[in-house]
């Protein structure tokens, strides 16, 4: 070790203690830690987004000063950081998002709002003899809570660390009428929400309590005592008295997220904002809790699998695939599994069967930033839907999209100012589903004429089989679109699929001709740039072109008709109400829907990496199915036979 150098330990392990121990007094010690916004799971198998370094003591240590005691002291009352702490425990409130995730939110039987939360600890943690206290405490406080709250239910709360029984708590055993020992999975927030009161030693569950608007009872020194913002029954006088003032929960949540911790992204290997972690985080929390139960597939194209694959292995359950429907029905219902069914290839009776064993059926499908390339031609993508009603494309069933979409007028102010700048960096880079380049550059377009994009569509697409009413093919919307805008400038663009003869769809060129006055092979977002209006049967160039503010005209039932965003001339959906914003349908169906893997990392991520990626074109196709690919392309001309029964696949 050089001399002068500062010696960087871990937290107070013994080992650290020892470095510290040897080094000069002149040495300047950093301590690193865990963050307070750690990981999914506990453990080196489940690396840290966070860290916290200190270069005075450490926050748990409440015998001397540490940098976050000394941050705290001088914590901001800027209105604009107060108000970005506040969106931001907004934000891990409404995904429950905590120190561990091993469980989303809703998860457990439930228990009746009221009880006193008691909130135990691994025994040992450093933090418990860093603020002072000790086993004893511990029965202290679960005897306190009992005391004060006769008739209450005592809910004593395990910590997730000790699930796997090779650490272990404070309370082996208890033996009262009052107390529930809740040592299932139980996500925080729930618990939070449901309790009267909270009683903690040193957890972070009694910041949380704090940031959720409870006055904690709290039997040690932690850094959130002394603030002004708990009940402090055991605070040293000389560590009060370095601390002693009145913060705001605001301040204090700024403060320990903002100014103390040091966030990393994994997905670019560079450090982040407070808000970019936590969304990478319930990336990889979301992927985590989707493999809970373990995924049986079925009927899944071959070339599909590996990033099927890469989507379903959360929870370390790798999926398994099945050929048979039935066969892949009994092996979930046997190990407790879910069934999961490429939305388009679900055979009939599959509903039922699951219904019938008691086993979740998930749909999956593309999501809606899905490539730099086509699905028909093998590009692998990087977004997938996943759900548990029904699938976004049929509007004859209820669809997780369409339950989101409906609740998105309750969105908190953070979601939707997410939304807004996911709208932006779109716009702005012109990225779409497919993101392919077009042929050349647009024609000069007149001036004095409404110009209407008509986006073609594969015509046996189950968006099409599901969604469009009497006018279902790409002849019947050219002709309904000139019949409706005799004056107009119509713009036909070809479905890419059915221009490379891989699906159907095709249409005369007599027909375009007669009543089309461009034909377009420019790229999507050039053309929705350029027009200004689209009218379609059930296209997601729909939605793109709401996204880029223009008027949209539906003659199906696409996802995004029937909120009062698009002018409707298909048949209605009772189930879909008005009031819907922009950014609400934004935040529903490219937020909160999909689930997305970085296809340079392999990791989770948020959809802002994914419009990164796409627009900067860093994509990597395997090179298997770029070969495969070629060979198709071969055989295009033969597509009714390599398609066959695989449709909306």
């Amino acid at each position: 070790m050089v001399s002068g150098l500062p010696l960087a330990v871990w937290g107070r392990l013994p080992a650290s203690r020892k470095q510290v121990s040897r080094a000069k007094p002149s040495r300047k010690v950093l301590t690193f830690e865990d963050s307070f916004l750690r990981s999914v799971l506990p453990g080196t198998g489940s690396p840290p987004i966070g860290i916290t370094i200190d270069d005075m003591g450490v926050h748990f240590d409440a015998a001397r000063p540490s940098r976050l005691e000394t941050l705290l002291k001088t914590a901001t009352e800027d209105g604009e950081t107060l108000r970005r702490a506040a969106s931001g425990w907004a934000f891990l409130r409404h995904y429950g998002l905590s120190k561990y995730n091993p469980v989303p939110r809703g998860t457990g039987p439930g228990l009746p709002a009221g009880y006193i939360l008691v909130l135990d600890q691994v025994a040992g943690d450093a933090s418990i003899a860093g603020s002072g206290a000790d086993a004893a405490r511990f029965s202290e406080m679960l005897q306190a809570a009992i005391a004060e709250n006769p008739g209450k239910t005592i809910v004593l709360r395990t910590h997730p660390a000790t699930k796997d029984g090779r650490k272990s708590g404070h309370f082996a055993d208890v033996d009262h009428p009052q107390v529930l020992k809740l040592d299932t999975p139980y996500n925080p927030h729930d618990l939070l929400e449901g309790a009267a009161r909270v009683y903690c030693v040193s957890s972070q569950m009694g910041f949380e309590a704090i940031m959720a608007g409870h006055i904690p009872v709290v039997f040690a020194m932690p850094f959130y005592a002394g603030w002004g913002l708990s009940e402090d029954r055991h605070m040293a006088a000389q560590t009060l008295a370095r601390r002693g003032r009145q913060l705001s929960a605001e301040q204090m949540f700024a403060t320990v997220m903002f100014d103390y911790s040091f966030w990393y992204d994994r997905t670019t290997g560079r450090a982040c904002t407070f808000e970019e972690a936590a969304q990478h985080l319930l990336a990889e929390a979301r992927h985590h809790w989707d493999g809970l139960r373990p995924a049986f597939v079925a009927g899944m194209h071959m070339w599909k699998r590996g990033i099927v694959g890469a989507f379903l292995d959360g929870a370390g359950h790798a999926p398994v695939f099945y050929p048979d429907a039935g066969d892949c029905v009994k092996a979930a219902e046997k190990q407790g599994g879910q069934v999961v069914v490429w939305a388009g290839r679900a055979p009939e009776g599959l509903e039922q069967a699951c219904k019938a064993a008691a086993v979740p059926l998930l749909r999956m499908e593309d999501g809606f930033l899905r490539s730099a390339g086509l699905g028909a031609e093998l590009t692998p993508a990087v977004s997938l839907v996943l759900d548990d009603l029904g699938i976004y494309y049929d509007p004859r069933h209820e669809s997780r999209l369409e339950r989101l979409i409906a609740a998105s007028p309750e969105l908190p102010e953070f979601a939707l100012s997410r939304a807004r700048a996911l709208r932006e960096r779109i716009l702005e880079t012109g990225v779409s589903k497919y993101n392919l380049a077009g042929a050349g550059a647009l024609p000069e377009l007149p001036d004095d004429r409404e110009i209407i994009l008509i986006p073609g569509q594969v015509e046996d697409d189950a968006s099409i089989r599901t969604g469009a009413g009497d006018i279902c093919t790409n002849a019947g919307l050219i002709r309904a679109v000139r019949d409706e805008n005799p004056g107009a400038f119509l713009i036909y663009k070809p479905h890419p699929d059915v221009v490379a003869g891989l699906r159907q769809g095709a249409v005369p060129d007599d027909l375009v001709a007669q009543h089309c006055d461009l034909l377009a092979t420019q790229n999507i977002d050039a053309l929705l740039r350029a027009c200004d209006r689209v009218a379609t049967m059930t296209s997601l160039t729909g939605f793109e072109g709401l996204l880029r503010g223009k008027p949209v005209t539906c003659y199906g039932r696409p996802f995004y008709a029937g909120w009062g965003l698009t002018q409707d001339r298909g048949e209605s959906c009772g189930r879909r109400r008005g009031g819907v914003t922009i950014e609400g349908l934004v935040h529903a169906a490219l937020v909160d829907y999909p689930r997305y893997m970085d296809p340079l990392s392999g990791l989770p991520c948020r959809p802002e990496l994914i419009v990164q990626r796409l627009a900067a074109g860093q994509t990597k196709p395997a090179p298997g199915l770029r070969l495969l690919a070629k060979l198709q392309g071969a055989f295009a001309g033969y597509a009714f036979i390599w398609r066959r029964g695989s449709r909306g696949s």
